[in-house]
């Protein structure tokens, strides 16, 4: 085998490794497979774990890892990464867990924890590392399930369902740049989940249409959209239209 993919691999290997070898080293009684099925990364227990408990072993993720030039030889400062497109997004590119977690932008809107995202997983299930040409009969399941975690904010935006034209960035000049222009009246009881700043949220939408528009169809995940819950609010009708049905 070409040496370098060998050492690509092995490189990849020890970076999915390196959170389970830190537990193992930071308590002595486990070694890497105890470890690895440590029931904090399984149901119940993940259900209940903290932050802390989890960065215990992966606080990697919370480090500027973005480089400063791609393989191609792209400066990451001359070119934009698709969520900074938006006004509200300040600063240079970052990692996706920072983004989510620690930046400016993800601290006023955001009360995202590290189960909300990542819920279990079983490793008897996955696809092995090195890959291997034998059928061994493995699954490659996701640790996050997208439609059960992204795509509860970044779903398309649904213009037709809406009754508007076009989509947004073709009309948003039309509207005034305002989508308060209309949820004012309509849906006035929004993002009442734990995942989220409503307040806050609601504060942004007000001062710029971007802080609305990057979640629901400016930073869409996947070309479709998605049944955000619908939470009551005051004079709403008793009755639940078809697309409407199940959204809880």
């Amino acid at each position: 085998m070409n040496k370098t993919v060998k050492q690509c691999r092995h490189f990849f290997q020890l970076a999915l490794c390196y959170p389970l070898l830190v537990m193992a080293e930071n308590n002595p009684a486990l070694d890497y497979e105890q470890a690895r099925w440590h029931p904090l990364h399984f149901k119940p227990a993940i259900e209940t774990a903290t932050n802390e408990q989890c960065l215990a072993c992966h606080q990697a993720v919370l480090q500027p890892q973005v480089k400063a030039q791609s393989p191609a030889g792209i400066q990451s400062k001359t070119v934009l990464a698709w969520y900074q497109t938006l006004t509200v997004y300040a600063g240079e590119q970052d990692t996706f867990h920072r983004r989510h977690l620690v930046t400016p932008l993800a601290k006023e809107l955001m009360n995202l924890q590290c189960n909300t995202c990542h819920q279990g997983h079983d490793p008897r299930e996955e696809a092995v590392i090195p890959p291997t040409s034998a059928n061994a009969t493995f699954t490659l399941r996701k640790t996050v399930n997208p439609e059960t975690t992204c795509l509860k904010c970044h779903g398309q935006f649904n213009a037709q369902l809406m009754g508007l034209p076009e989509p947004w960035h073709q009309i948003r000049e039309i509207m005034g740049d305002n989508c308060l222009l209309c949820h004012a009246t309509i849906r006035t009881t929004r993002h009442q989940v734990n995942y989220l700043n409503s307040e806050a949220i609601e504060k942004a939408g007000q001062k710029n249409a971007d802080a609305c528009y990057g979640c629901h169809g400016g930073r869409a995940w996947y070309r479709i959209s998605y049944p955000y819950p619908r939470h009551p609010w005051p004079g709403q009708s008793q009755y639940v239209p078809d697309w409407a049905k199940d959204r809880h």
